[in-house]
């Protein structure tokens, strides 16, 4: 991580003078300042000449961080004044070194107000609060500088309230003081009562103004924070390039293109649009209104591109779902010897999810590791979530367990991933851990935690966990969590306790309770429940296709061939379009799709060769096909071919073709797996002795040997 911040700002850094000009710069210096010292010069002239050059010799140790070497020329200077000292503190606080700065501090004859400002910053720099406030109340003398300093330190630290009494309390308020208060106030969420104080300005400058723009965007007011700038635009106040990048993020979030236009406009005009920031706020702006080549126009006319610039057109080009474009921007900012930053991996590990590219995500994640980037928060919270989602929740948890300091998002994408790998104990051990470690649930954690014990068939839990909440945080109690309750019970075939529950309800149930109802309903072939829940789906949305299919398809299963006619019919005059299901599988960075008794694919021949070897194969397990999943009213054989061809055993023919013996496969599948391929993959897993994981519409299923994660309960 050192070695990474120091590559950094040699890139940052000015060109460097020739090193025998630093010598004779030194030589020169010491030279001038021993022979003064010597010689006996003295006066004014002497003194101050001898203060300046130690000043400057300081000033360049400190600027470079070599602490050690402006000790020792420190501890030369005979009588150093307080601005000196006050060098010496600053520099030990800014590079965490606390201690040392206090005890300059503690050295120090004389202190001026400029030094007690001094070492209150530090501490607060270095989050010592308590000390910052001790230092505070010892000043004999304090000046508008001194209040703000720990105006801003309190609101720091999220303590609104103190930081409120020492404003009002100052005996003098300058325009950085109420700036301060203002910026507190949006940075900790309090936007409303930023704008009231920002109203209550006796005079606002550009830094009032931008700090209120910005503050009203960030707390999702992006539409008041540029009405806000068509006031500052009106009162005649001149913008300058953070106002500009602060409205067009605002702006970018309100995909309000009209205005962003004109503020580019105005850039251009200004001559701000060479600016890095503005250039990185101009790419977000049309990424997010879709205009991605305006956005890479914007990118290859900027000059200067720092990690800032790189980032903002990596994310646009993953916003927009083209994924390929975010990870060759990644490739071409290595190459080009700009480092990626926590924000650029984020994104590109959100595109390798988008591309269900593992093996990208795992090149990437090497990159990370060597830029000491791996135990940051955020990206290692993207890893988990994307380790989860291309199917691998081991590595998920080892990257989980590598973030230094985890937060909800940390645990929450643990605890959904379990839940949607089937491991319900890994779920519950997570949230135990999450509760020791102080880290607060919200409804994501609770709603992750009913998933697991739905997919674990865990009742009594699912119970537990619902009553906790009902009972102890109700105010976190949605409609997801009881439709999560509603599956749990579903699942385990308490269709009329679900549908008493759905009734009994704060709220109205939404089309998705009465879905997983439904989906349950389709499970225990329960026809009386399941026209109920379709009726009352059909009443709130009348063209949700899932609710057609699933009802026609429960018909089918009980042989109700002529219901399935009449669903289909309806299906048409009220123009819902089944769409078709679909599995595929990524396989050098190449997507390959197949849909049931799909014959396009290039190796088409090769796969239905090996499907018919695996069927001769699962017959000799004693493997009969369940004809209750074959929904055609056709006669047995067309049945059985049908469910031989169905578009998750294609895509496994196709990886058991494609890929090297021992290898895992992963497929993925658009649709809910039925208990028919279930049966013959849990089979193929052991006659092919490989790994096979499938994800479908609702979770992931880990074959192994003859067995699946799910426990046959899904």
């Amino acid at each position: 991580m050192l070695q990474f911040r120091a590559i950094s700002r040699n890139i940052k850094s000015p060109p460097k003078i020739f090193p025998f000009a630093v010598l004779y710069f030194k030589i020169s210096h010491h030279s001038y300042v021993s022979g003064c010292i010597l010689n006996g010069v003295n006066g004014k002239y002497s003194t101050e000449a001898i203060t300046h050059s130690y000043r400057a010799l300081l000033s360049n140790h400190l600027k470079n961080q070599r602490l050690d070497e402006a000790r020792i020329i420190f501890d030369r200077i005979p009588t150093p004044d307080v601005h000196l000292y006050t060098m010496m503190i600053s520099g030990y606080a800014k590079n965490d070194r606390l201690t040392d700065a206090l005890m300059m501090f503690e050295r120090m004859a004389v202190r001026d107000v400029i030094s007690w400002n001094s070492m209150i910053k530090g501490c607060l720099d270095c989050g010592d609060l308590a000390l910052a406030r001790r230092l505070f109340d010892e000043m004999p003398e304090r000046n508008v500088v001194s209040w703000t300093t720990m105006v801003n330190g309190y609101l720091k630290f999220g303590i609104v309230e103190v930081a409120e009494r020492l404003f009002w309390n100052m005996p003098a308020r300058d325009v950085a003081a109420w700036n301060a208060m203002i910026y507190g106030y949006c940075v900790n969420g309090r936007v409303e009562e930023g704008l009231k104080l920002f109203e209550k300005m006796p005079c606002r400058n550009v830094i009032s103004w931008t700090s209120m723009i910005g503050g009203l965007d960030q707390n999702g007011k992006s539409e008041e924070s540029l009405f806000l700038f068509g006031r500052m635009m009106a009162s005649g106040v001149e913008p300058t390039s953070s106002t500009f990048a602060c409205v067009l993020t605002a702006c970018a979030n309100a995909i309000n293109f009209i205005i962003g236009v004109q503020v580019h406009g105005h850039v251009v005009k200004l001559g701000y649009c060479f600016g890095e920031y503005i250039s990185a706020s101009l790419i977000t702006f049309y990424s997010n209104c879709k205009e991605v080549k305006k956005a890479h126009q914007v990118f290859s006319e900027t000059l200067s591109k720092n990690v800032v610039v790189w980032t903002a057109l990596l994310t646009g080009y993953d916003l927009n779902c083209k994924h390929g474009d975010a990870l060759m921007v990644l490739s071409d900012m290595i190459k080009m010897g700009v480092f990626p930053n926590q924000s650029t991996f984020t994104s590109a590990f959100n595109s390798c999810r988008g591309l269900e590219g593992l093996d990208k995500g795992k090149e990437i994640h090497t990159v990370a590791i060597k830029l000491g980037l791996e135990t940051d928060v955020f990206v290692g919270n993207s890893l988990v979530v994307m380790y989860n989602e291309c199917g691998n929740i081991n590595d998920a948890a080892a990257a989980f367990k590598k973030i230094d300091e985890k937060n909800t998002v940390s645990w929450n994408s643990i605890i959904v991933g379990s839940s949607q790998h089937g491991h319900g104990i890994w779920a519950l051990i997570f949230f135990n851990q999450m509760i020791r470690a102080c880290v607060d649930p919200d409804e994501i954690t609770f709603t992750g935690l009913l998933s697991a014990c739905s997919h674990s068939g865990m009742l009594q839990k699912g119970r537990c966990f619902f009553e906790y909440i009902r009972q102890y945080k109700p105010t976190a109690l949605e409609l997801q969590h009881y439709a999560c309750m509603v599956d749990i019970l579903g699942r385990c075939g308490k269709l009329e306790e679900a549908e008493e529950l759905i009734k009994t309800m704060p709220m109205k149930a939404n089309s998705m309770i009465w879905l997983a109802l439904l989906s349950s309903c389709r499970m225990h072939s329960n026809l009386d429940v399941a026209e109920r829940a379709a009726t009352s789906i059909f009443d709130l949305e009348p063209h949700c296709s899932a609710a057609y299919v699933l009802l026609s398809n429960l018909y089918a299963s009980a042989g109700r061939w002529n219901d399935v006619s009449r669903m289909r019919a309806k299906m048409k005059l009220v123009g819902v379009v089944k769409q078709p299901g679909s599995s595929w599988i990524i396989l050098k960075g190449m997507k390959h799709e197949f849909l049931s008794g799909d014959r396009s694919h290039p190796v088409s021949e090769k796969i239905f060769e090996k499907l018919d070897w695996l069927g001769e194969k699962l017959k000799q397990y004693g493997y009969v096909p369940d004809q209750r999943f074959a929904l055609h009213d056709v006669d047995d054989e067309q049945k059985e071919e049908m469910l031989s061809y169905h578009s998750e055993r294609l895509a496994i023919g196709f990886a058991l073709i494609s890929t090297v013996e021992g290898s895992t496969i992963t497929v993925m599948k658009s649709l809910r797996i039925c208990g028919d391929c279930h049966y013959v993959i849990k089979l193929t897993s052991k006659i092919v002795g490989r790994e096979i994981i499938v994800r479908d519409s609702s979770r992931f299923h880990h074959f192994r040997n003859g067995t699946c994660s799910c426990g046959d309960y899904w």
